[in-house]
């Protein structure tokens, strides 16, 4: 139960802070935004979905799809 009280507690976290980097509109908040939305993608899925009990494949699928995702997504928006 503590390890989805911090879940909830750091996606609360990393949602105020993408909200206070939306309003730059620099190339670095973009990325920070990328990177954060990421890791709050990851948080849900292992947390949520019980990502952390699949196979390792699974999770390093998973993993590596998100990195080329926000890479592209990135890298188009720059």
């Amino acid at each position: 139960m503590k390890i989805f009280n911090y879940t909830i507690t750091a996606l609360l976290v990393i949602t105020v802070i993408t909200a206070l980097f939306s309003g730059m509109n620099t190339s670095l908040s973009k990325w920070i935004i990328l990177v954060l939305s990421g890791i709050k993608f990851i948080l849900v899925a292992f947390n949520f979905i019980e990502m952390r009990t699949a196979n390792p494949v699974w999770k390093g699928i998973l993993i590596g799809f998100i990195g080329v995702f926000v890479l592209m997504m990135g890298f188009l928006t720059s």
